[in-house]
């Protein structure tokens, strides 16, 4: 696999890497379809033989279990994997999720002991913030995640679904290496808000995440009966019929310009993420998926491939909201 810089602090990853929340259930019952260990911790092992050695986890997920099983993927081989993880999604000592957002100088040094203890390791690559505090300043969370850096406990910080101005706010406390949002050609609001300039400008990397579109992108979901019964996504109104008919026609069009290129449609949509610089963590917990996956990092697309695509969905089409009125109110 290509290797690409994040950020310009020093890290450098796969140009794709391996979004693993789907890997293990949740409390409240399976993220995308049920979770098989084996094949999750094979998918893992395929991804590090092809060159995917950039992993991404939280503690929210599972809670904690999908950092467990992340460890148990990686045994003895630690110091050959990059890992991301994050905090902010509060964890109670009785390991659930209280479902606050808690940035405090206390709850980081607090919640990285536990990740590091569910990782089996001395160190984190790099650390997210998953959520925006917003009754806790910037400057005290990204404080207290630079004392971890000083500490040798995490190598690199990131930031999660946050506006310019906050990126601003917390790089002038530390450097940070990069930040993870939402995008794909279903979701292009960090681009609409301008918080992919701003990156750029202060030299930030960005990571996607969904960037299929939470599945849409896939070219798999024709209706609502293809998701299972407990899948989250069929509470988020982009899968609802105010647009769920609209998004297909969008995806059948992306479908027939991947006809034309002899390329899959999921492979399409990450390799013009790909192309703008920007590392997808397309998650997949079956091999088959990821080897599709991994060679969207080898798809050269032209201009006017990239025009082409964004003539298909431009910039600012409403596809629906990706999340529910609760969680999109948490984001920056």
């Amino acid at each position: 696999m290509k290797t690409i810089a994040l950020g310009n602090q020093g890290l450098i990853v796969p140009n794709l890497g391996l979004g693993c929340m789907g890997m293990t259930g949740f409390e409240t019952g399976d993220m995308y379809g049920k979770a098989d260990e084996q094949e999750a911790i094979a998918t893992i092992h395929r991804s590090f033989e092809l060159g995917g050695n950039f992993l991404d986890t939280a503690d929210l997920y599972g809670p904690l279990k999908n950092e467990q099983l992340i460890a148990k993927a990686m045994g003895n081989n630690r110091s050959q994997y990059i890992v991301a993880t994050k905090f902010g999604w509060e964890i109670d000592d009785n390991d659930a999720v209280t479902w606050a957002i808690n940035g405090s100088k206390e709850y980081v040094k607090k919640a990285v002991e536990r990740s590091l203890k569910n990782l089996k390791t001395d160190y984190i690559d790099l650390y997210y913030m998953h959520r925006l505090d917003k009754n806790t300043p910037i400057e005290e969370t990204v404080g207290a995640m630079a004392d971890l850096v000083t500490e040798g406990k995490v190598r690199y910080i990131g930031l999660s679904e946050v506006s310019s101005e906050t990126v601003k706010r917390a790089h002038a406390v530390h450097p940070i290496t990069a930040v993870q949002s939402e995008y794909s050609l279903f979701e292009r609001s960090a681009e609409e808000r301008g918080v992919l300039q701003t990156l750029r400008d202060l030299e930030i990397g960005f990571v996607a995440y969904s960037p299929l579109g939470r599945g849409f992108l896939s070219g798999q979901i024709r209706s609502l009966d293809d998701l299972p019964e407990n899948d989250f996504r069929r509470a988020i109104p982009r899968f609802q019929e105010a647009y769920f008919h609209k998004n297909i026609e969008l995806v059948e069009a992306i479908e027939a310009m991947a006809k034309e290129k002899e390329v899959t449609t999921s492979q399409l949509a990450l390799a013009w993420i790909i192309s703008k610089g920007i590392i997808p963590i397309p998650g997949t917990k079956r091999r088959k998926y990821l080897e599709q996956n991994i060679e969207a990092g080898t798809i050269q697309l032209s201009e006017a491939d990239l025009v082409k695509l964004e003539d298909i969905v431009p910039l600012g089409t409403d596809t629906g909201a990706p999340y529910d009125e609760f969680s999109m109110g948490l984001l920056d």
